[in-house]
């Protein structure tokens, strides 16, 4: 960080530090428990870079930062109601109703990603629940479909062909985009998850869109024309054909820094 700190201009021309990171909480500064990170149990994270920079420090959940970069800079500018769901190696998201982020009482509201889409379905390895979004739609998750695909199924696939340790969502998009047909299955399975779940995300806050963002979006309309269907599929007649899906306008590493950079602002303002 001191690197950049000091391209910068150095600290003193800093008004505070932002940070995103998973399970990252906004009110106490700490990371807690996260599931897909080295560090066990709670984190005074924003204190830590605090203490060493002598600067205020604000902290909240990488997949907030993404949303609040996206209403400032990207896809979302100028809505009050939006969804942002983030599809990389997991599943965040965050959440804007009425023009505000939704924290919740304890800092933690919005992880659709651990939200139960199969009850009693894969193990997430690192919360120990069964079935959650993040278990199926994350590129983790593809990866883990395409093994049971392979596993449980006797159709020809140039996907056979590959070492398991190398199978990951990535060749899977490329067997798919030559019409590789257990590539297409597994894509349309995860768009089925998918669009399950946004269903009942919009069921509940009724976004004017929902903006998909992180590695799995480049695989296109793969992904998109069954999370679509299915959203749709899904959703009572009140919500039909109103809610746009969207895919983030911002560079993929530039979403949750300029929203953790907006967060510093909103606190020194």
């Amino acid at each position: 960080m001191q690197p950049l700190i000091e391209k910068a201009g150095g600290i003193g021309s800093m008004r505070g530090i932002g940070m995103g990171a998973p399970n990252g909480n906004y009110y106490s500064g700490t990371i807690e428990y996260a599931p897909n990170l080295p560090w066990k149990g709670i984190i005074p994270l924003a204190k830590l870079v605090s203490d060493k920079f002598k600067v205020p420090v604000t902290l909240t959940n990488d997949a907030n930062a993404a949303a609040i970069g996206e209403m400032m800079y990207g896809a979302a500018k100028g809505m009050k109601d939006f969804i942002m769901i983030t599809l990389g190696t997991g599943v965040g998201s965050g959440i804007v109703a009425n023009g505000q982020l939704i924290y919740g009482h304890d800092g933690f509201a919005g992880e659709l990603g651990h939200t139960i889409v199969i009850p009693d379905g894969r193990m997430h390895e690192g919360t120990g629940k069964r079935g959650s979004l993040e278990s199926y739609a994350s590129a983790t998750g593809v990866r883990l479909t395409t093994l049971e695909v392979l596993e449980n199924s006797k159709e020809e696939s140039m996907l056979r062909g590959v070492d398991k340790d190398k199978l990951d969502a990535k060749v899977v998009y490329e067997a798919a985009i030559k019409g590789d047909k257990l590539a297409l299955e597994i894509f349309e399975f995860t768009g089925k998850i998918l669009g399950l779940a946004l269903a009942n995300a919009v069921m509940f806050s009724s976004p004017e869109a929902i903006i998909l963002f992180g590695g799995l979006t480049k695989s296109g309309d793969l992904i998109l024309k069954p999370t679509r269907k299915h959203m749709e599929e899904n959703l009572i007649q009140v919500f039909q054909n109103k809610v746009k899906i969207l895919v983030s306008h911002l560079k993929e590493s530039d979403a949750a820094i300029l929203g953790a950079s907006a967060l510093v602002w909103e606190k020194t303002s």
